[in-house]
């Protein structure tokens, strides 16, 4: 296993930018590194992606020096091990409602004595032929996998003070949109109820001392929420893709 360069920052409270993406095509991940962006999120909630896929995603974003971290579809401890055997680097959990869920995830993410993950001669373990042994490895990588699970629920903000005692979590990454319907708002996040909602759960987190994540559209927008204290901030390739493309097509008026 690598050093993770993302939590490294984070821990030295510098801020960090990357995409989610539904692709499973390992050379856009390959791409996003050479741009520049700190992490890759492969997203296993929104997409046909497999484990086997995961590895070659992986792969490319070793090739190009960016992080490579995943949202898991489901709080799965078997799932979330094949996930991080392929040399995934964190693991976002969408839907974290519960201290139990919470507390769970924690577990299929790290090895004893911190959770239950197992050993095996896998990618992140160099196949087991690497410079660490056994030991070595388990404490290297404990200390190097992020675990952030999403906000994008009310009953999650209704337990946040519960939450926010969990031992072994890195930090929390608040999704808007689905936040936003769990509170009644359909539309979108526009709403003041949403956006002063989020801004005290950001302040909650941030007092708790640990990292805030959301997500965000332009540069812009980007640099206002790390002056805020937000230091993971996240956009989706489609998203990019189509800021820059309209961008690209003023040219055609």
């Amino acid at each position: 296993m690598k050093p993770n360069i993302v939590k490294t920052r984070l821990k030295n409270n510098l801020p960090v930018l990357g995409v989610l993406s539904n692709t499973t095509d390992p050379t856009v991940a390959e791409l996003c590194g050479f741009s520049g962006l700190d992490f890759y999120m492969i997203d296993g909630e929104h997409s046909p992606v497999t484990t086997a896929q995961v590895q070659d995603i992986v792969r490319a974003c070793e090739t190009s020096g960016i992080t490579p971290l995943a949202r898991v579809r489901s709080n799965d401890a078997k799932l979330i091990g094949q996930y991080l055997d392929t040399g995934v680097q964190g693991i976002m959990m969408p839907g974290v409602r519960t201290v139990a869920e919470l507390e769970a995830l924690v577990r299929a993410v790290k090895f004893p004595p911190l959770g239950n993950r197992g050993v095996a001669p896998v990618r992140a373990a160099d196949y087991l032929l690497g410079d660490m042994n056994q030991g070595e490895f388990v404490q290297f990588s404990n200390e190097q996998t992020l675990v952030l699970p999403q906000i994008e629920d009310r009953e999650a903000i209704n337990n946040l003070d519960e939450l926010l005692a969990v031992e072994g979590v890195d930090g929390f990454v608040i999704g808007p949109r689905d936040l936003a319907m769990s509170m009644g708002y359909y539309d979108g996040p526009g709403h003041d109820e949403v956006k002063r909602t989020i801004g005290s759960v950001v302040d909650r987190i941030r007092k708790a001392g640990l990292i805030v994540g959301t997500t965000a559209a332009t540069g812009d927008q980007a640099k206002a929420l790390v002056d805020r204290g937000v230091l993971f901030c996240l956009n989706s390739f489609a998203g990019l893709l189509k800021s820059a493309t309209g961008e690209f097509m003023k040219g055609r008026q």
